[in-house]
């Protein structure tokens, strides 16, 4: 056979007889589910047959793998992805032929089957040619389709997440105007004792979802897998950046700066008559979370897919403060509720025969001191519970300075006798045991 072939190359007929080979060899194969898993075998069965009966080998193995690829792989390919109508499919399977595609040409390359970076002199394939060549411009467009696909997935999972909570959003005014009207409106309504303010604390609610922030991570995750396979380098840039902007206005601006938004409308105002009961500290250890697993999805996911990464640090960054100073803003208004509370519940509730009294009495903390302990140790449960690490020892130290401040001025306004220096005394004891008890003094 191989005397024969080897006469035919001299006949413009041989090119003919080494297309019969191929496709008398290809016939009725590669028709099962997977046929991706099937190419190795088949090129490797026949490399033997051509090797042994072809003077041009390297050849006829090249055009026989083309013919692989050109016809068999890209109809294939072409029935798998022409369904568009659901787009998360459509784009799952597009990923899927491109990597199955790679993978084939990764396995006939480590066969010496193609050349990784091919020869044109020789007529080796190229292993990008290959891969192209498969697929057949399926990849066109697909920036476009992935960017929708994250915007409209990561909406519908925040208004699912709304939905299931039965909370309309709302358009919150922010700045300082708005700030001054919450808090004027508060002071007369809790003078006048009526609700002009309409402070709404929700019950406790967050509106911050761990569950939410990871699946909405995943699908970004994915998008940006996506993203770095199969778009060309002049749209990997953009394309990321894009993704990265629709991923911060859900997750970042859409579900933690509203929730912040709503965290600050909650917090009642520093003259309560009644003790403020201080959520804000569950949304800051919620908002902490979310932010550090961004943060790690930033690093691993995102980050590699650029080799200019300065513009994607600065559009973190610059949500990142925004976060911050509302974080910041509503840590510093919870510290003044909780003092302006224990300063009022003093000047009201402090009688100035707590330290005066008459006769022999027990030397035991004023009722006064023992209800605002009582409010202050809750307090600070909740402050260790949910804060942790910088926060904590600033939200800690700020809230004992202040306190500290409000109770020194307190009880400058009384006169002592003996007894009641002694009350004074376990007084001071039990303040600083609500405040301090929880850590090195």
């Amino acid at each position: 056979m191989k005397d024969i072939a080897t006469i035919m190359t001299n006949f413009k007929g041989y090119s003919q007889c080494v297309d019969a080979y191929i496709e008398t060899s290809q016939m009725n194969t590669l028709l099962g589910k997977d046929i991706f898993s099937a190419v190795l075998p088949l090129c490797k069965k026949n490399y033997t047959v051509i090797s042994s009966v072809f003077p041009n080998p390297d050849q006829v193995i090249s055009k026989f793998v083309l013919n692989i690829f050109h016809l068999k792989l890209q109809k294939y390919i072409q029935t798998k992805l022409a369904d568009k109508n659901d787009m998360d499919k459509y784009l799952r399977n597009l990923y899927d032929m491109y990597i199955s595609t790679q993978k084939v040409c990764d396995e006939l390359v480590a066969a010496n089957l193609v050349s990784a970076d091919g020869n044109t002199a020789t007529g080796d394939l190229r292993r990008e040619a290959l891969v192209n060549g498969a697929m057949a411009g399926a990849t066109d467009g697909y920036a476009s389709l992935e960017i929708r696909r994250l915007k409209a997935v990561l909406s519908n999972a925040l208004n699912v997440y709304y939905n299931e909570k039965q909370h309309v959003k709302k358009q919150i005014q922010g700045g300082g105007f708005q700030e001054l009207r919450r808090d004027l409106q508060a002071v007369i309504g809790t003078r006048a004792n009526i609700n002009i303010a309409q402070i709404e604390n929700y019950g406790g609610e967050t509106f911050l979802s761990e569950p939410l922030v990871v699946k909405m991570l995943n699908d970004a995750k994915t998008s940006f897998t996506r993203c770095k396979t199969l778009c060309t380098p002049n749209e990997l840039h953009g394309t990321t950046i894009a993704l990265l902007d629709a991923l911060i206005q859900n997750l970042l601006i859409e579900h933690v700066d509203y929730a912040l938004d709503l965290g600050l409308q909650s917090i009642p105002i520093a003259e309560n008559k009644s003790p403020p009961q201080i959520y804000f500290f569950d949304i800051v250890n919620l908002a902490n979370k979310i932010v550090r697993m961004f943060g790690e999805h930033f690093q691993e996911s995102v980050l590699p897919c650029l080799s200019k990464q300065g513009e994607c640090i600065q559009r973190k960054n610059t949500i990142m403060e925004q976060l911050e100073n509302k974080l910041d803003a509503g840590l510093e208004r919870a510290i003044s509720a909780i003092v302006g509370w224990v300063k009022l519940h003093l000047q009201t509730e402090q009688k100035k025969t707590d330290f005066k009294p008459e006769g022999d009495i027990d030397t035991l903390a004023s009722s006064a001191c023992v209800a605002v302990v009582s409010y202050l140790n809750s307090v600070m449960d909740k402050i260790h519970a949910e804060l942790e690490g910088d926060n904590l020892h600033a939200v800690s130290l700020e809230l004992a300075v202040r306190l500290h401040r409000v109770i020194y001025d307190h009880l400058q306004n009384f006169q002592f006798n003996s007894a009641g220096a002694m009350i004074a005394i376990c007084d001071v004891k039990e303040y600083r045991s609500a405040v301090c008890g929880r850590g090195p003094r």
